[in-house]
């Protein structure tokens, strides 16, 4: 358990100094698919993936956490408002589903519409449902389409960050700010965001990691192998190609000659 915080101990305490680069390379949405899955595990295994955050309102059989449970990833909580079913019961979160009893696929018409106590409920259900799978709790917080970044879902994110004690993702300085204001432990910097098309190439990778700026800098990633069950996302076959960056022995070399 020790190693699988390592990472995110490294988060130190707002207001000191980090006199090193640091790489933080977390996959996103474990349990997302069978096939994501199955690629996160492997770029941790043969690759340059260091944690990973977990879906847990989505189906998880044992043979699929097993392999996540016996691995040195961190294993933090990927937060989601904005794909397949909560895990309260639908009538508990009527601010938060749609007709159907689905959660509502657009982060910020989430946050606009979405009443704080029962944002805080389907939270708070979801941690609990980690602590059961995993038998622990998450290393870290972050959010399925960035839904934690906007208010009042912000503040209940930060609230559980308090009680957990864990760092929480920043994707931009407005949201750093909020985080830290709190207390709270989180990288200096965030990159990973990409488009349609495939992003994080070896060449790409490569590029980027030639620049990183002092301090601390987390890498999102979502790596996987395609599937049916991916055929839905407008970021699935992509995932093959990042998986490919992720697991080249060039990117990996660069990163241990740096230290």
């Amino acid at each position: 358990e020790d190693r699988r915080a390592d990472n995110h101990r490294a988060l130190r305490d707002p207001g000191d100094q980090a006199p090193v680069k640091f790489l933080l390379v977390n996959a996103d949405d474990f349990g997302l698919t069978t096939g994501v899955s199955r690629g996160i595990i492997e770029t941790h295994r043969r690759g340059i993936v260091t944690s990973t955050t977990l879906l847990v309102n989505r189906s998880l059989s044992e043979d699929l956490l097993a392999p996540l449970k016996t691995s040195t990833l961190g294993v933090g909580l990927h937060l989601n408002l904005t794909l397949g079913a909560p895990v309260s019961p639908p009538e508990e979160v009527p601010s938060l589903v749609d007709g159907a009893g689905t959660l509502v696929r657009d982060a910020r018409q989430v946050a606009a519409t979405a009443k704080p106590e029962e944002v805080e409920l389907e939270l708070r259900a979801q941690v609990a449902r980690f602590v059961r799978l995993m038998g622990r709790k998450p290393t870290h917080l972050d959010s399925h389409h960035h839904v934690g970044r906007h208010s009042p879902i912000l503040e209940r994110v930060l609230d559980l960050a308090e009680e957990l004690g864990v760092p929480v993702r920043s994707q931009d300085a407005e949201v750093r700010r909020a985080v830290r204001a709190r207390a709270l432990r989180t990288p200096d910097h965030f990159f990973g965001e990409s488009g349609p098309e495939p992003y994080w190439s070896s060449e790409r990778l490569l590029a980027h990691l030639e620049n990183l700026p002092d301090g601390i800098s987390e890498f999102m990633t979502h790596p996987g192998y395609f599937d049916a069950e991916l055929a839905y996302s407008r970021y699935g076959r992509q995932r093959e190609t990042e998986l490919q960056g992720l697991t080249d022995p060039g990117v990996k070399q660069v990163l241990l000659a740096r230290g």
